[in-house]
């Protein structure tokens, strides 16, 4: 199945001022009604929230296409599609099935300062078994790293906490337990279930290149996982403030085996995975209503 993948990743290196947000905010509210993110300024985490939903509308003006030509679906558990809309209708069988192959499936998720949307484009059926996964790689303040993979033990499977042991050191432990966490989630949010899922269920043998549900192989499932550093300067000094997320995308190809695909260098990263900024979504966020 030829559905290929493309992300974005959004840096929110500052605040929004009280104005931009409510440019934003109208946005929201005119073309997601449904969005459940509140007029508050004050709390970042509201922030992220709608930059999360304004995402697609920005992905769909990149390509050109008007709001008013498209339609955002959404499957009974929660999974996101979006349909071309075609005032005129064709007989042609090409033309219908290169619009059934045309419908574009996505899910968005953020963690501290970056906001993530994975999309495809394929058959509905196809397009929807999508899911990204962001984790920071920083333990919350005044928390060890092995304290806060201690914590997380009730996520992991026995195997899978041999892989974060303390004797590891705190840098190896932080950044394994991220890759395990992102890897879950992106495959959670894939299949539609809620974040309440038992994450203990899911079993991701990385040296061995497994993945398991319930004790069965995760058949048919490609994993990308890459790292994503992020940095800005500190204003009024020479210093800057640097950020590292682990991020991964699950989706499902129908194949027979389990694929991971893990991307190191710079380079082959930017064929598929683009970074963008906060003001390259406010310069254009009026015109995203068009």
């Amino acid at each position: 199945m030829d559905c290929p993948i493309l992300v974005w990743m959004l840096f929110t290196n500052r605040e929004l001022t009280p104005e931009e947000y409510g440019k934003c905010h109208a946005v929201l509210r005119e073309c997601v009604p449904h969005a459940p993110v509140r007029n508050a300024p004050s709390e970042p985490e509201t922030m992220r929230q709608m930059v999360a939903f304004l995402l697609p509308l920005l992905m769909m003006r990149h390509r050109r296409v008007p709001r008013s030509r498209w339609r955002d679906n959404i499957t009974t558990v929660g999974k996101h599609w979006i349909e071309q809309i075609h005032h005129q209708q064709d007989d042609n069988p090409v033309v219908a099935a290169n619009r059934a192959r045309s419908m574009i499936g996505y899910h968005t998720s953020y963690d501290h300062n970056l906001v993530g949307m994975a999309m495809t484009q394929g058959r509905r059926e196809d397009v929807v078994n999508i899911g990204i996964g962001i984790k920071e790689i920083t333990a919350p303040p005044n928390m060890s790293g092995h304290d806060f993979a201690i914590s997380l033990y009730h996520k992991l499977t026995p195997l899978e906490q041999t892989f974060i042991a303390p004797e590891q050191g705190e840098e190896v432990v932080m950044r394994r337990l991220c890759v395990l966490l992102a890897l879950k989630q992106a495959y959670i949010k894939a299949i539609g279930q809620p974040m309440g899922f038992d994450w203990s269920r899911l079993e991701f043998n990385i040296p061995e290149k497994t993945a398991t549900g319930d004790g069965r192989p995760l058949a048919g499932w490609e994993f990308r996982v890459w790292t994503s550093e992020l940095g800005w300067p500190i204003p009024n000094s020479d210093g800057h403030i640097k950020q590292s997320y682990q991020c991964a995308v699950a989706f499902f190809r129908r194949t027979r085996d389990t694929k991971f695909v893990w991307h190191n260098d710079a380079k082959e990263l930017e064929s598929w995975v683009q970074f963008i900024t906060l003001d390259q979504l406010l310069n254009v966020a009026d015109k995203l209503v068009e």
